[in-house]
């Protein structure tokens, strides 16, 4: 088996994005920082352990999906490569890539993700689990790099687990319309989406009695704190999550205890918080199928497959470029 592995993502092109972001945020009204600093290492633990709770549903809804319609999205598909974007290390990825290889028509993998470690990591599982299968993996970013995806066979790529609901409605048009644009003929998109239900049971979902999500979302001052030489003290903020019923999305916050200055000193950055004052980390996007459908034909993709669990939590969907 080929292992080959592309880097368009240097540390100091992730240094200068966090740079960006946390000046941006934290001088914006209201104050943000963005949800792809949550996953330091200990953020990526922290995730894995939220995925195993019982209140949050959605890896669970979308794992079952995948055991049960595999071998139909594959069929529906008709690809012998497999894109995962944000590949991680999930072990949904296998599911998929059993039913191509039951199928016969497993010809490589391309995970894109922006560690290369994890990235190396996967490729070398696969030589003893797919034997025969070319690997590429494509270190990069979602915002610069979607076009470096290599175009080789027919491909299904894929973006799984409800990410794309971290967008903010024109983010995600952004987003949806670049995908639209990188594949060709023969080529399909595999959608994960978390759909709307009962309020209380999203909120739950999102701040778990455990304060797992609590310590998730902190952890991104923390992150703020080791890169960037911030003093955030963690302790001054708490956690908070709130449905947001014209939006039809979970937002996530960190609210300030007290009134405090924090200081970034690698941006030269004072940030006074009042007490009460909310900082926004994460939206969680929920959707209905008509109103994704209709996004998707928006960015230029025609909806071909839509496949839920039984409790209808949440839907994979597979589309192709409009003609």
């Amino acid at each position: 088996m080929a292992i080959t592995v592309d880097v368009h993502l240097a540390g100091d092109n992730a240094r200068s994005a966090l740079e960006t972001d946390v000046l941006e945020g934290l001088t914006a009204t209201p104050k943000e920082l963005p949800p792809k600093w949550f996953y330091d290492d200990r953020g990526s633990e922290l995730f894995a352990a939220i995925t195993r709770l019982v209140e949050y549903y959605p890896t669970e809804a979308e794992r079952s999906i995948l055991h049960a319609r595999a071998a139909e999205i594959v069929e529906t598909a008709q690809a012998d490569t497999f894109v995962e974007l944000g590949s991680g290390t999930s072990d949904k990825t296998t599911v998929l890539l059993d039913a191509m290889a039951g199928a016969g028509r497993l010809r490589r993998y391309v995970p894109f993700d922006v560690s290369e470690a994890t990235l190396r990591e996967a490729g070398a599982a696969m030589d003893s689990t797919y034997p025969g299968i070319d690997v590429h993996g494509v270190v990069g970013d979602f915002e610069h790099h979607l076009d470096l995806i290599p175009h080789v066979g027919r491909r299904m790529v894929a973006f799984l687990g409800g990410t794309v609901g971290n967008f903010d409605p024109p983010s995600r048009a952004e987003f949806l319309t670049s995908i639209a644009a990188s594949l060709e003929v023969g080529d399909t998109f595999l959608l994960g989406t978390d759909l709307v239900k009962d309020p209380a049971r999203l909120v739950l979902a999102y701040d778990d009695p455990a304060g797992v999500t609590a310590a998730f979302n902190k952890n991104v001052l923390a992150v703020v704190n080791r890169e960037l030489e911030a003093d955030f003290d963690l302790d001054r903020f708490e956690h908070v999550a709130l449905w947001d019923a014209d939006r039809e999305w979970i937002e996530m916050r960190l609210r300030s205890l007290a009134d405090q200055q924090v200081r970034v000193d690698a941006i030269d950055l004072d940030v006074r918080f009042a007490e009460g004052e909310q900082m926004r980390t994460e939206i969680s996007a929920k959707f209905r199928r008509d109103g994704l459908e209709t996004e998707l034909a928006a960015a230029g993709l025609d909806l071909v497959g839509w496949w839920t669990d039984d409790a209808g939590d949440f839907a994979l969907s597979l589309s192709t470029p409009a003609t």
